[in-house]
């Protein structure tokens, strides 16, 4: 039986790079919503109510498919963010119904980190060199107010990402 990685954390706090490590380390396949939602261009859509249920289908398919495939025996990485406790607290109890084993990481980054990520990323962006969401100050103040940090009680492990 495979067990399943959960990554939470703030957007561009190194959620992904932090689930390419640890799926080299444990031989594990990564799941992620945005991968899905850039590949079939669903990043375009305007309306936020419209891109928020197509996220949480995405989530519902992903979690599906979690299940198959530490059922046989891989594991597993979701780089999803999980910014509210009720969605960690609704996942957990998700796995825990299924006898799935689960752990929690959570990615820590100082502000200072934080914002030469996000510039990092947004010139990336803005030079077509990765496909992802351009952070301006609106979205990033929208993004923050959605995200509510974690206890240390609800993690199991807790990394501070140093490397910006």
């Amino acid at each position: 039986m495979g067990s399943v990685i959960l990554i939470c954390g703030k957007i561009c706090s190194g959620k992904t790079h932090y689930a390419e490590r640890i799926s080299e380390q444990e031989n594990a396949v990564i799941l992620s919503c945005d991968e899905i939602a850039f590949d079939l261009s669903l990043n375009m859509i305007k309306d936020s109510d419209m891109h928020d249920d197509m996220m949480a289908r995405i989530k519902s398919y992903l979690y599906k498919k979690t299940v198959e495939i530490a059922m046989h025996g891989t594991n597993v990485v979701l780089d999803f963010g999980f910014w509210s406790k009720e969605e960690r607290e609704s996942v957990s109890k998700y796995f825990k119904e299924r006898n799935i084993i689960f752990q929690w990481h959570f990615i820590e980054i100082s502000d200072v980190d934080w914002k030469r990520n996000i510039e990092k990323r947004n010139q990336l962006v803005y030079t077509n060199q990765i496909n992802a969401y351009f952070l301006d100050q609106g979205l990033i103040s929208e993004l923050l107010s959605k995200f509510e940090k974690p206890s240390k009680d609800e993690m199991d492990v807790w990394f501070i990402n140093h490397s910006a």
